[in-house]
């Protein structure tokens, strides 16, 4: 999951200190809850509770954040892309993770919070994005890896985010989802490429499948009765189903997928329950899960400094395009006066 880092148990788990309410905000919580019960839209200018505010700005930006941070362990490997058609494909998808991070984060800038100051949080360190863009990229079948797993998880979690009960963000991942089930695709159709190419490309496909398959179930997040915010998330339709739910429903459909690449999912346990009809699965390393969000994963150090790297290298742009937009507003004045 792109924010899993909300529902982990760390210090932001901690709980706000009580406070009393007032009769009129019980009256317009009860009337923001009745419109969300009823699957109305909540819009940036209703109002709305301030924790339902905080949640999402907290979703939302750390959704964007993981986009923009994913781009990077792909965009490594786009020079490198073993023919132009794959170096087309691959372009095509690190340009879409971009566009993603911006549509979040106008998303999560109708709640009042400003872009520089969601991106200052990234580079500063205060603000998480998903474990799993913490993991290195060695070989090009990573990449299919990648598409086929990660994109693959992040489909299972965002299609219900469609139907969020926030406008903006519900309406924003109508696109995203599209264009994350090509990714998904494309993923699947590189390691198809490799399971059925030469032994040595084929094994080169089991490592990456072997390394990426654990992180990829982490990232639906801890398991429910670990998660601190579940319960609310879903009372408020933020969230549509738990994190054990949507883990399960991946692992069920992945596994037939790697049965038929002829590749072995690196489990020991897994095995298939006839009488419930899904896929029981071994334990999850919850330590190496929780180190991660700490800071301390493979590329945690390198992702953010890549990342400051290229807001410092952008800052021409930005002041350029701020330059650009006085003079237009200047122009547009001295014609109207």
């Amino acid at each position: 999951m792109y924010t899993q880092g909300l529902d982990a148990k760390t210090e932001q788990g901690a709980q706000p200190s009580p406070r009393l309410v007032t009769e009129q905000e019980a009256a317009l919580q009860g009337r923001f809850q009745e419109r969300v019960d009823a699957e109305e839209k909540i819009e940036p200018r209703d109002w709305m509770p301030e924790g339902y505010r905080r949640t999402l700005v907290r979703q939302i930006s750390q959704h964007a954040h993981s986009e923009i941070v994913g781009m990077l362990p792909e965009g490594n490997w786009v020079t490198r892309a073993p023919t132009l058609r794959r170096k087309v494909a691959l372009l095509a998808k690190v340009q879409d993770e971009g566009g993603h991070g911006l549509y979040l984060y106008s998303a999560a800038e109708t709640l009042g919070v400003s872009r520089d100051e969601l991106v200052g949080q990234l580079l500063s360190g205060k603000a998480k994005y998903s474990s799993i863009f913490n993991y290195p990229t060695p070989t090009w079948a990573d990449i299919g890896a990648i598409g086929w797993l990660v994109d693959g998880a992040a489909i299972m979690n965002q299609v219900p985010l469609c139907r969020c009960s926030y406008g903006p963000y519900a309406r924003a991942m109508v696109r995203i989802c599209r264009e994350e089930s090509f990714h998904q695709r494309q993923g699947y159709e590189l390691m198809l490429a490799l399971a059925q190419g030469t032994a040595e490309q084929k094994r080169m496909a089991q490592d990456a499948l072997n390394r990426w398959w654990w992180p990829s179930l982490m990232m639906f997040g801890p398991s429910d009765d670990q998660s601190a915010h579940s319960a609310q998330n879903m009372a408020w339709k933020i969230k549509r189903f738990s994190n054990d739910e949507l883990r399960q429903r991946f692992i069920d459909a992945t596994v037939p997928q790697a049965e038929f690449l002829g590749l072995t999912i690196p489990d020991p346990e897994l095995r298939f329950n006839a009488e419930t009809g899904h896929y029981e699965f071994g334990a999850i390393d919850w330590t190496e899960f929780n180190e991660i969000l700490k800071g301390n994963g493979p590329c945690n150090r390198e992702r953010i400094e890549a990342r400051r790297k290229a807001w410092d290298d952008g800052a021409w742009v930005r002041e350029a395009a701020v330059a650009h937009a006085a003079k237009r507003k200047q122009r547009a004045l001295k014609k109207a006066g």
